[in-house]
Formats: C-alpha cells, structure tokens, sequence
C-alpha cells in the first residue's frame, strides 16, 4: 500500500428539509489507505450513499476537508472536481446507468471521449477491456440486448477504462441474482487485488464481509470501524 488515498477529516452535510435540518454527515472522520477494500455499510438514511456522493466530489460537505491523494478536493471549482471525478473515480452503480441507445463499446469509451482521449488510443483500451470482460461479442449491442451481468461488465470495464485510484460501488449486485452478483463481486475484487481501491456501500452483511475493513454508519455518524485480519 502506497499512502492514504482519501482522508476526511470534520466533514459535516446537512440538508435543508422545510423547516428542519437532517444531519446526513456529522462530525465525520475517516481515512482510507492506497488499496484498501472497504465496505460502508448501515441501514437506510445512515448515511451511507451521502458519503459515497461526497467521496466521488458528486456532493460538497458544508464543513470539514475532502484531501484526496494528498490534495484538497473540498476547494477546487466545479469544473476541475469534474477532471478529478473522470480521471481518479471509477463508480459502479446498482442501476448500472448506462447510456440506453450506446453500444457496450460506446458506453466504455465514454468516459476517455469526455476526457479527449485519442481516437486511436480510445479504441486499443476499448478491444482490451471488451476481451477482458468476455464482452467481445457484444460490443455492439446496446444495453437493452444484454443480460444484467453483461450490463454490470459493461458499467465495470466503463469505470475502470481510465484507470482510476478508486472504484466506488453503490449496492453493485443489487439488481442482479446470486449467480451473476458472484461473478460481479469477483471481477471487482480482482481490480482491487491489481492495486485499485475499492470502496463497496451496502446494507448486504454477506456483502460486506468479504471486504478487508467495514465502516458501519449510524444517523450521519461513523460508529464502528473494524477490519478483518
């Protein structure tokens, strides 16, 4: 492991509902090593998906400090946490929220096309991940031609296409049965095992476990951090 990734330090978000304040974040502080495989879990309005909004600069804390790889991300302007999202952050969603009418090698290339990546480039990294993910066959099929594994492949091999520190995974085998969820869960472990942080938000315990170290999150706050040896 090379160095803490992400550190929080007094990260407070509160939202205005009507007339009340929700506390979805207090008082939080966390740090995360270069290559850990963490779960963040808890149960409903912890907490949990606020956390992972603001770890991947989707969402501003109202206190406290974002430092990621050692920069602090909390001041930058919009457009360039947008620069930090598209080339440090990798996310996996549930809903896997693909672009319906790209093919799966579109929907991978997205991400370096935004970026301005080079046609040329942009195509080798394409055929590699599509070979990578057995999606081959399918790189011309669009999302409503593939089963819900083959769309998680293709929203996995579009988070990684390019090569971010971190994955953050949002229930990632929520829409799929235990089969497809397994080899999911695999792929991503495997990305994490080559040197990627994998951070996995989940209510699933069974889930949880098989990450190295669980965050459990209660009512904003961090009430347990535990690791297994």
């Amino acid at each position: 492991m090379s160095g803490t990734l992400i550190e929080l330090t007094g990260i407070e978000r509160v939202f205005q509902l009507g007339d009340s304040e929700v506390h979805a974040l207090r008082s939080l502080d966390v740090s995360i090593a270069a290559g850990e495989y963490v779960a963040v879990m808890g149960p409903s309005g912890s907490g949990k998906s606020t956390l992972l909004n603001l770890l991947g600069l989707l969402d501003r804390p109202n206190a406290g400090t974002y430092r990621l790889e050692g920069k602090d991300v909390t001041t930058l302007t919009l457009e360039e946490q947008a620069r930090v999202r598209s080339e440090r952050i990798g996310f996996v969603f549930q809903s896997f929220h693909l672009v319906p009418r790209l093919t799966a090698a579109e929907n991978i290339a997205l991400p370096m096309t935004l970026a301005g990546v080079a046609p040329a480039l942009r195509a080798a990294r394409v055929a590699q991940a599509l070979k990578d993910y057995g999606l081959s066959n399918r790189a011309d099929h669009r999302p409503d031609q593939l089963s819900g594994g083959q769309r998680q492949r293709v929203a996995i091999a579009r988070a990684t296409i390019m090569q971010p520190a971190m994955i953050l995974a949002d229930e990632p085998t929520g829409n799929l049965d235990r089969a497809t969820g397994e080899e999911v869960m695999r792929l991503l472990e495997e990305l994490n095992q080559r040197g990627v942080t994998l951070i996995v938000v989940t209510h699933d315990t069974t889930l949880g476990a098989r990450a190295r170290r669980q965050l459990l999150m209660e009512d904003g706050a961090l009430r347990q951090d535990s690791s297994n040896a």
